[in-house]
């Protein structure tokens, strides 16, 4: 059986456990055939350990401190009306042979204090005194024992020399009284030296000064005696000390037993039972008869089988009970049986065990053993096993069951008996959901998404919260169109609104679909291949299913190497920066250059921005890649003319960095480059998904100064409110308006509505793409701010810029004839 005390030590105090291991274990708790240990005698002496295994500690000398204040104020009284009757003694004896001032001062010499000392005393014992009280009574009570040994110690010096023979032996015979008074102290050792050291240097003094053999020879004997009463006296205090630390001690003892076997009763699940030969329940404790929901009376004297099926009602026995019950028919012990019982409609989990009791004659008395009610065990380890397969906040199949089922579909043998489909499923905007409303509204989401999924799929569909906002569905494999329909119309549910705690939220999802074991062999290729077809379905625009096909590995193998090319490109220093102009239709001066990032791999190569670039962005690299463009093109443009501007793109994903702040500030000081001729360019999927940091970013970039231009404004359905609610102080208009502004009347009325507001709104304007100059024309006379494009210059590296500077404004004029061409042939 397992040893009961187990549990209740561990709700110990770790003050008071050591007291606990000192004790003997009980006959109940140990094996029939282990020894038996009998505890160590714990030593007394001063130098004992306290129960945190240290020297007598500073609570057990306050103990004794105040016991043996405690034992001389018990006396306090008797010692004081003794000494006031042995002063009056004296009054009386002495009337006649020494001074009656003398007299009335040695009274009241005595009384006075031996007063004061019964009063303190009676006070003290009216409240519980403290450390600081227990101190002051011991300095009262030296005070009061030197005071009443002062005034004795005169007593000598006065009386003896002055009487006659017999006064002198009353002399004597009180000092000797006097000095027995000292035992009176008991343990207060201080007190006693306190008060007989005074008396008897007094007594020896006057008894051997007053010459003469014999009053000499009893002066002597007199000392010998005092110094007898002075050792004693320390012997006896000695004694005291050790009895009060064994007291203490002993009583500590008695309230870790105390307070050990109350929480074995009170807190534990373990109890005791026993039976009598005939297998009836004996010493029915109210803990037995709590767990076993009956009274204490109906429970004694009762079969052993009562405690599981009652008494009153009787209750189904399972064959758990049955099988305890038969071995103990057969007189066999058993060891941590398990039984289920039902009370109350409730089940409760017991572990039995029991042995036979055997007396020394072999006559068998009964069973004896020990229970434990192992149902929070039970339900917690359901609880585990549980949470083991399947996702604590949906409810739904985690990770670790998927993969299980996910194994025996991608079996072998799968694909003749059952072939599966995995629809591996990713939200679309649950991030700016979560960041926008919280980790709260975000769980609540998923808890929905979770209700919507299991609702929406076949009976036999396991649906799994893979982590995160991912989630997978394997189902028993249909036709191609049924399960491409199927991820339709899960994408349909789970973007209709949803209303959580007064908001209304819009989500929408896509969906990669691969098929088990036709594509995959494991659990984590399947998954893999999904996630192929998952990607494939975001690139094509959100929102849409995607089966996987061979030619996606293709494309990922390619865009690994690109990724790993990427990185060997930024440490080998093969990227670098063209600038294309921003040329004012005003006057034909250049207001800006945009830097360009262009990538000559060493064999001389070159690499689309538009191929390497959603790369870098998807791998995370656009950030430091971003952080080189920024300090390289403010330290070339830090060299132009004061009054152009540099224009950098940054990365939605550098947008939304903590970072970025850090990153632009750190390039202008490095560069030098004055804050307001920096323009930064960001794409409306910036504002898409609109955070805290996004939000801090824009506000703080503004406040150093710093420019930000709208890219590609247009092409969004919410373009125009981004104008209203987030500041910016350009727009730059896409090249697809300006391509057919000319071909089509709708894409000129769409340019002049955006220029038209803009203005309203003082907002500088650059329409992108220019390669005509009929385009040229019509933005100049629709009031364009700013071009850009081929017509005056594609990108160039920075060595050029001069060129382009003093160049570009004589193109302009050929574009823009304002004087006479003959003038401005004689001007040239």
């Amino acid at each position: 059986m397992s040893s009961l005390p187990t549990s209740p030590v561990a709700a110990v105090p770790a003050g008071l456990r050591p007291a606990l291991l000192r004790m003997p274990e009980p006959a109940w708790g140990r094996r029939a055939d282990d020894p038996v240990r009998e505890p160590a005698a714990a030593p007394l002496s001063n130098a004992d350990p306290d129960p945190a295994g240290d020297p007598i500690s500073d609570r057990y000398e306050l103990e004794v401190r105040a016991a043996h204040l405690d034992d001389a104020l018990d006396l306090a009284p008797s010692i004081a009306l003794l000494h006031t009757m042995m002063a009056a003694t004296v009054f009386f004896l002495f009337t006649d042979q020494a001074s009656p001032l003398y007299l009335a001062a040695l009274f009241l010499g005595v009384a006075l204090p031996s007063a004061i000392a019964t009063f303190g005393a009676r006070s003290y014992r009216r409240r519980r005194p403290g450390k600081a009280e227990i101190a002051t009574g011991r300095r009262l009570a030296a005070l009061i024992a030197l005071s009443l040994s002062v005034a004795w110690s005169t007593m000598p010096p006065v009386l003896f020399g002055s009487s006659d023979t017999t006064h002198k032996m009353y002399v004597v015979g009180l000092c000797t009284s006097l000095l027995a008074t000292t035992y009176t102290f008991g343990a207060f050792r201080g007190l006693g030296l306190l008060f007989s050291v005074p008396i008897a240097l007094a007594s020896f003094g006057a008894l051997f000064s007053a010459g003469g053999l014999a009053a000499r020879t009893v002066a002597v004997l007199l000392l010998i005696y005092a110094l007898f009463v002075i050792v004693t006296a320390g012997r006896m205090s000695r004694l005291s000390r050790e009895r009060i630390l064994d007291r203490v001690r002993v009583g500590e003892q008695n309230e870790t037993i105390s307070l050990l076997l109350h929480d074995f009763e009170e807190n534990t699940s373990d109890w005791l039972w026993e039976t009598d030969a005939k297998g009836r329940l004996q010493h029915v404790s109210e803990r037995i008869a709590q767990v076993a929901g009956e009274s204490v009376a109906a429970l004694r004297n009762a079969p052993f089988e009562a405690l599981f099926v009652g008494t009153r009602r009787p209750r189904p026995m399972g064959d758990d009970i049955a099988e305890i019950l038969s071995l103990m028919a057969e007189r066999k012990a058993f060891r941590e049986r398990v039984v289920e019982v039902t009370m109350r409609g409730t089940t409760r989990w017991w572990r039995l065990s029991g042995k036979p009791i055997i007396d020394r004659d072999g006559h068998f008395l009964g069973f004896r053993g020990v229970g434990s009610d192992i149902s929070e065990t039970r339900q917690s380890e359901a609880r585990i096993a549980y949470l083991a397969s399947y996702d604590s906040l949906t409810g739904l199949a985690n990770r670790a069951r998927f993969h299980d089922a996910a194994t025996q579909a991608c079996a072998p043998g799968a694909l003749q008996e059952r072939p599966s489909a995995l629809l591996y499923l990713d939200l679309d905007g649950f991030k700016f959901v979560n960041d926008t409303f919280g980790h709260a509204l975000g769980d609540v989401l998923l808890t929905r998404v979770a209700q919507r999924l299991t609702g929406a799929v076949p009976p036999d569909a396991l649906v799994s919260r893979l982590g995160g906002d991912e989630f997978a569905i394997l189902i028993a494999s249909r036709s191609e169109p049924e399960v491409v329909a199927l991820g339709e119309r899960l994408i349909e549910i789970l973007s209709a609104p949803y209303t959580l705690g007064g908001v209304q939220v819009e989500i929408g999802a896509s969906v990669g679909v691969a098929r088990a074991p036709e594509d995959a062999q494991s659990p984590e290729a399947l998954l893999g291949k999904a996630d192929l077809a998952l990607y494939r379905a975001k690139a094509n625009g959100r929102g849409k299913v995607s089966l996987f096909a061979p030619d996606l590995e293709i494309s990922v193998r390619l865009r690994r190497d690109l990724e790993a090319d990427l990185k060997r490109a930024l440490v080998q220093g093969e990227f670098s920066l063209h600038y294309q102009p921003l040329v004012g239709l005003s006057d034909g001066r250049i207001r800006t250059f945009e830097a360009l990032l262009r990538w000559t791999r060493q064999s001389g190569a070159t690499v689309s921005p538009a191929d390497f670039v959603p790369v870098a962005e998807a791998s995370g690299l656009i950030t430091e890649i971003g952080r080189w463009v920024l300090l390289q093109a403010c330290r070339e443009a830090a060299r132009w003319p004061a009054d152009i501007r540099l224009a950098v793109n940054i990365s939605p994903i550098q947008f939304r960095n903590t970072d970025l702040l850090a990153d632009v500030t750190d390039a202008l000081r490095a560069s030098g480059l004055a804050p307001h001729r920096l323009e930064i360019e960001v794409t409306e999927s910036v504002f898409f998904e609109m955070n805290a940091t996004t939000i801090g970013n824009l506000n703080e970039l503004r406040a150093l100064g710093i420019r930000v231009a709208l890219d590609d404004f247009g092409t969004g359905y919410s373009s125009l409110s981004y104008l209203i609610r987030f500041p910016v102080d350009k727009i730059k208009i896409d090249r697809s308006f300006i391509r057919e502004m000319g071909s089509r009347p709708e894409c000129l009325a769409i340019i002049e509505a955006i220029l038209t507001l803009a203005h309203k709104l003082a907002i500088t304007v650059t329409a992108e793409g220019v390669e005509t100059v009929e385009q040229a024309q019509m933005l100049k006379a629709s009031r364009c701010d700013d071009i850009q494009g081929f017509l005056f210059s594609p990108g160039r590296p920075a060595d050029a810029i001069p060129h382009l500077i003093g160049h570009l404004p004589v193109r302009f004029g050929e574009i823009f004839p304002i004087l006479p061409v003959t003038f401005r042939k004689v001007v040239a």
